[in-house]
């Protein structure tokens, strides 16, 4: 049996792995020397300039481990303080021990002091409270907690919690009044089942696997897990040498109508830039032209108001449903439940299956994979409950289908595979056209020989990586990122595969 860092754990079997190592022999101070290592490094991706880095600490090994990532930021020139609720006297011995290297001149400071000025990115590090804690915020740490989410309102700080938000069960992903807001969650070894709660979602943020081999869980093959850069890196095909447009997989996308042609347009794109050998986009003869002329000359236009006109193309995968608009033709649907091609449905596709009645997907007998955002999917299965795994798993529990559901933390299930929560991406991506870039990228992945889950999954995470880069390395930012920008970013995102 393998071992797996995706693979989501509750703190009780974390502590059990973390007993099993130190009773081998692996020390405390060694593996907190690690952890802080692979977490300065995570900083480091998401903020390549040094900046203004502000540790609030509490007094257990938490704390440590945010000593640790602290002193190799400082060691590459960011500026550094500490807060705490206590005093050093007050904190466990190997905490001490890690503050001590930090050098004579970093003290600390009280929690009301003065946010250091300077250049670069303002850091906030909440190391607080780890798994071990138990009970509700008291005292300093409530405090300490305030003070956190006030340095990322008021003074935009960016918050990384370590290991797990200050205040967010790591079971439950009940959430403490005044827990700790981060944008992004360094969680050791494997994430938590609490971080991946529908209700923590805003208080966790990006999630960020710290890999350490010693603790990661055995994988079962059953359990939830979250698809980050090391899993998705196994699921994509290394290219042969003597790779063709062939070979590489033939996509046609089924979108658009008048007015909304640019979901067509980004849909191609996409495909496009997601590796697929050819695209050849079939729009309403109404908008053959205009998209003829605005799709990037790779992409193939071919008007067609018949469906029947696809059946002298050779295609490898379908994507049908961006901007087709409310008119689906009896015959557009009857393509989706019996064409033998694997498929993504998406939006209209989808709004079309609603209306004719979901018992339909019954019938589907080729690989298929719906990408519905929350409001297309309450129009798939009305009143399904308020959790979404549960919807999910109850949707693909009844139907023959892999099921991606859209979200800040978009989930892929199907069957027979084990649900997968998707780690990348962030506030950015709400606006228009993400879910059409996606139904492009995982069409893409699917005609160059990617399962339908596997596609959802790598899909889901390259837009979300991309995203990322954008606005990391290209200039973006959280209001201004589009679509169209993430499309630019997708071989930043494949390359970040091999980084990552």
């Amino acid at each position: 049996m393998g071992y797996d860092a995706g693979m989501l754990v509750t703190c009780n079997e974390m502590r059990s792995l973390e007993a099993a190592v130190f009773a081998r022999g692996v020390s405390a101070d060694s593996l907190m020397e690690r952890v802080g290592e692979g977490m300065a490094w995570a900083v480091q991706r998401w903020f390549p300039q040094p900046g203004r880095l502000i540790v609030v600490a509490g007094k257990g090994h938490n704390a440590g481990d945010a000593f640790v990532v602290a002193r190799m930021l400082q060691a590459i020139g960011w500026q550094l303080s500490v807060r705490s609720p206590f005093a050093i006297s007050e904190m466990a011995e190997l905490t001490r021990a890690k503050w001590s290297l930090l050098g004579e001149n970093i003290a600390v400071d009280g929690l009301d002091a003065v946010v250091p000025s300077g250049l670069g990115p303002l850091v906030v590090l909440d190391g607080l409270l780890g798994i071990g804690a138990s009970g509700g915020l008291r005292g300093g740490i409530r405090d300490a907690c305030r003070v956190v989410n006030r340095l990322r309102k008021e003074a935009r700080g960016v918050t990384i919690a370590v290991d797990i938000p200050t205040g967010v069960d790591g079971d439950t992903g009940e959430v403490e009044p005044d827990a700790v807001v981060a944008d992004y969650t360094f969680t050791v070894a494997a994430a938590k089942r609490g971080l991946v709660a529908d209700g923590a979602t805003n208080h966790v943020g990006r999630i960020v696997v710290i890999p350490l081999r010693e603790l990661e869980p055995a994988d079962d093959g059953a359990s939830p897990r979250v698809a980050d850069a090391n899993h998705v890196r196994t699921l994509l095909p290394l290219r042969e040498f003597d790779t063709h447009k062939g070979k590489a997989g033939r996509v046609g996308l089924i979108a658009g109508s008048v007015g909304l042609s640019g979901a067509a347009r980004l849909s191609a794109t996409a495909a496009l830039h997601a590796g697929a050998g050819l695209v050849t986009l079939f729009v309403p003869t109404a908008i053959w032209s205009q998209l003829a002329v605005a799709c990037p000359p790779e992409i193939m236009v071919r008007p067609m108001d018949d469906v029947g006109e696809l059946e002298g193309f050779s295609l490898d995968a379908i994507g049908i449903g961006p901007g087709l608009g409310p008119d689906v033709s009896a015959e557009m649907l009857a393509l989706v439940l019996s064409k033998s091609v694997p498929m993504v449905v998406d939006a209209d596709a989808l709004n079309a299956i609603a209306r004719n009645g979901v018992d339909c997907l019954e019938a589907v007998t080729a690989p298929r994979l719906l990408t519905p955002h929350p409001g297309e999917m309450e129009r798939l299965q009305p009143a399904a409950g308020p959790c979404r795994a549960e919807q999910a798993t109850a949707f693909t529990q009844r139907y023959p289908v892999t099921l991606l559901l859209k979200g800040a933390r978009t989930i892929v299930t199907s069957h027979s595979t084990p649900l997968s929560y998707n780690t990348s991406g962030g506030p950015g991506m709400g606006s228009g056209g993400m879910g059409d870039v996606l139904t492009g990228i995982c069409s893409a992945l699917i005609a160059q020989g990617l399962p339908t889950h596997d596609a959802g999954v790598a899909g889901s995470w390259l837009l979300g990586r991309a995203a990322e880069i954008a606005i990391s390395h290209d200039h973006e930012s959280v209001e201004s990122l589009s679509a169209s920008a993430v499309i630019r970013n997708l071989g930043r995102a494949f390359h970040s595969l091999a980084a990552d």
